[in-house]
């Protein structure tokens, strides 16, 4: 099987090691990147010296536009698309609650779900048989995050119960889904 993989947010931190790991197991690989695009080619470059199999797509997850555009370019070079991690996400500067505007909330839920939610849903359109989609949550959708990042933590809660829907709707499917 011909795995291929999108790796959302790759550019750096822990979305450029997952791209790097998956890459070395044999896995074609897209990294998308936002704004970074030198870090995007960097971590594509490893890749490529290590003999793998990998394009950069710059592409706002929060805009169904551009995810679109990201899978068919992802499909069109490497393949259809058999992963998904949702890695993308922001976390703004430390802020009590009543601190955070309600520009900043919205915004943090763009990136960090209605993200994953339409990078999930394209991925669903084109699936064929057996993949995964994997999410990358926090700890922070458990705490609280109280007096540093509320907004990010209720982000990150709602990816948590999307993945578990998400995983009872794609089971029959062969689609695992995991946080």
């Amino acid at each position: 099987m011909n795995k291929v993989v999108i790796v959302t947010g790759a550019g750096r931190g822990i979305g450029a090691a997952t791209a790097t790991l998956l890459a070395g197991q044999g896995y074609a690989v897209c990294i998308n990147y936002l704004k970074n695009q030198a870090a995007a080619e960097a971590v594509a470059g490893a890749i490529e010296q290590a003999g793998g199999r990998v394009i950069t797509a710059q592409a706002d997850v929060s805009s169904e536009a551009e995810v679109a555009a990201l899978f068919e370019t992802t499909q069109a070079r490497l393949g259809r698309v058999t992963h998904l991690v949702n890695n993308a996400g922001i976390l703004s500067t430390q802020a009590r609650f009543e601190e955070i505007s309600v520009e900043r909330f919205r915004q943090v839920l763009d990136v960090n779900v209605t993200g994953a939610f339409l990078c999930a849903k394209a991925f669903i359109r084109q699936a064929r048989g057996p993949g995964a989609i994997v999410n990358v949550s926090s700890g922070a959708a458990k705490s609280g995050s109280p007096f540093e990042y509320v907004d990010y933590a209720a982000s990150k809660g709602a990816m948590d119960s999307m993945t578990r829907g998400l995983a009872l709707e794609l089971a029959a499917r062969g689609i695992r889904v995991n946080g």
